[in-house]
């Protein structure tokens, strides 16, 4: 009776371990359970420098947000040849559970995903609550570089439908075809007060938002305490009570498009909706010639 009440929990945890390998986001037990699964690679995408060099995930490797994951010459995503080495050079294959984790929220990791998830790659996990969540819960870290054997890494599918345009996004403000745009930046930022939060650099030359998008900031589907995302059913009564229910294609948008992806992550994988990043944002739409633009503050201009 014994060795079947054992035999019960082991299959009851293994089965538990599996449903939640399988799900978008992991938690950091499942984390911490997996450090040494081979099928396993912790990816870290922070954007503060030296953030990783000072200590990680054990196992974990790095990718460099503004030098690994976009084209270093122009403004564009990292090409699918480059991806396709990158991975190679960082013994990740076709078949690699890809967990990925960072500062900020889980931001920039967060834009690694939609990148992977354009280039096709199906294991793809984010750590719920990030680097954060797994300091705060003082679990292993270390300062040491992990080292793989190269692996052989192929693009098989491109989502292009993933990303939005310029003229996507205006498609759907000129009512050419149906859509819902959710922009999560700010109040503040959406009303036209400001151009971008305080500290960082304005990038734009007009302040306000693109017009019919409605305004879920990034952060009002996270929870405060620890960073991790809201549960699936609160998650959607929070869009639903905005008009967006996934009934109609969603287009995602920020400042640089790293926020948005957090979002974009929310609504792709936790709610099942059509949505893509566009990842121009408002840095290209409020520089833009020629394009209509919605600012309830009535600053227009610098935002000021």
């Amino acid at each position: 009776m014994k060795q079947l009440i054992i035999l019960a929990f082991a299959i009851f945890f293994a089965s538990a371990a599996q449903v939640n390998a399988t799900d978008a986001l992991v938690s950091t037990e499942w984390a911490a359970r997996n450090l040494n699964n081979p099928d396993v690679r912790f990816v870290e995408v922070s954007v503060e420098p030296g953030k990783f060099e000072r200590g990680h995930i054990p196992g974990a490797i790095n990718l460099r947000w503004h030098t690994d994951l976009v084209d270093p010459v122009r403004r564009d995503i990292v090409s699918k040849k480059r991806f396709e080495e990158l991975l190679s050079e960082l013994g990740i294959s076709n078949e690699t559970t890809v967990v990925l984790y960072g500062d900020h929220n889980n931001w920039f990791a967060a834009w690694g995903a939609w990148v992977f998830t354009i280039y096709g790659h199906e294991k793809i996990r984010i750590l719920d609550g990030g680097r954060d969540k797994w300091e705060r819960e003082r679990r292993p870290v270390s300062n040491r570089p992990a080292r793989y054997e190269t692996a052989s890494y192929e693009v098989k599918q491109v989502n292009a439908h993933l990303r939005s345009g310029l003229q996507d996004v205006l498609a759907v403000v000129e009512s050419e075809k149906p859509g819902a745009l959710v922009d999560i930046r700010s109040p503040q930022e959406y009303r036209g007060q400001v151009i971008a939060p305080e500290g960082i650099q304005e990038l734009a030359i007009r302040a306000g938002h693109v017009p019919g998008a409605i305004n879920v900031p990034w952060g009002s589907i996270v929870n405060p305490d620890d960073g991790t995302f809201l549960p699936r059913e609160q998650l959607k009564k929070i869009y639903e009570e905005r008009g967006v229910d996934g009934s109609v294609p969603v287009i995602t948008y920020c400042r640089i498009g790293e926020r948005s992806s957090h979002t974009w992550f929310a609504l792709h994988y936790i709610l099942g909706y059509d949505t893509s990043n566009y990842d121009g944002s408002w840095t290209e739409y409020g520089n833009a010639v020629g394009v209509p633009i919605n600012n309830p503050a009535g600053t227009v201009w610098t935002g000021k």
